[in-house]
């Protein structure tokens, strides 16, 4: 399960100015590369669970194959919070240098299900891919960095949710690791949007224009997409 809302970091241990803004300056030097292009292909991702991450893993694959085939002719608002609570109620949050040995590790979302563990890149990824998997268009879903405040003090974390928009200038709805409803931005008076990212832009705080092309490359990003490539996600 993940932590309470307010009682752990809300992503990792690095401090914000060392990682939310720093990687804004990366994607506005750089820009990172968009989206590989190939095929879902399931037995792949069943080959690579399995050999990777045995029974348990696999289990689990199976239980998000299924989630799709049930929502997949649902409302949106059915398949926005059901995924939502797929990976909040199965991931367990934890640092990346706990899960992986490295301070900032973006996970594909084969590698979040078959490790069961996650900070909250690895939840807003692999919620993005589920819904884009679901039919939501690419242009209503962005990853989004944000400065939270953690309880009533003003110490802040990066920290990272899934948005998603119904028109580009709508106010998001915010899924969240940390928090198990799906809420308007503008009752998350604790989080601060420093910017957000999908498969085809970048925009800077609240911003309706995107400042960067996905044609470049940002290694993070680029590497997750390069292994779903691999893995069969894409």
């Amino acid at each position: 399960m993940p932590p309470a809302p307010h009682s752990q970091p809300r992503c990792s241990r690095r401090g914000f100015l060392g990682g939310g803004l720093a990687l804004l300056a990366t994607f506005l030097v750089g820009g990172w590369a968009g989206q590989a292009k190939g095929d879902f292909n399931p037995d792949q991702l069943r080959l690579v669970m399995r050999t990777r991450y045995g029974g348990r893993g696999s289990a689990m694959l199976e239980e998000w194959f299924a989630l799709l085939e049930r929502l997949a002719n649902q409302p949106l608002q059915t398949q926005l919070r059901e995924t939502n609570d797929f990976f909040n109620r199965r991931i367990r949050w934890l640092d990346d240098i706990d899960i992986w040995g490295q301070e900032d590790y973006w996970a594909t979302p084969l590698e979040t299900m078959g490790k069961a563990q996650g900070d909250c890149e690895d939840y807003s990824i692999a919620k993005y891919i589920t819904l884009k998997r679901l039919g939501v268009p690419t242009r209503q879903l962005r990853m989004i960095y944000v400065r939270a405040r953690i309880g009533r003090s003003q110490i802040t974390q990066a920290h990272m949710v899934l948005g998603y928009y119904e028109t580009p200038s709508s106010e998001p709805l915010i899924l969240d690791n940390l928090v198990p409803s799906i809420t308007p931005a503008s009752q998350r008076v604790d989080l601060d949007p420093i910017f957000s990212f999908n498969s085809d832009g970048l925009w800077a705080g609240g911003s309706t224009q995107s400042r960067a092309n996905p044609v470049q490359r940002l290694s993070r990003w680029s590497s997750v997409l390069t292994r779903m490539q691999e893995q069969g996600f894409l």
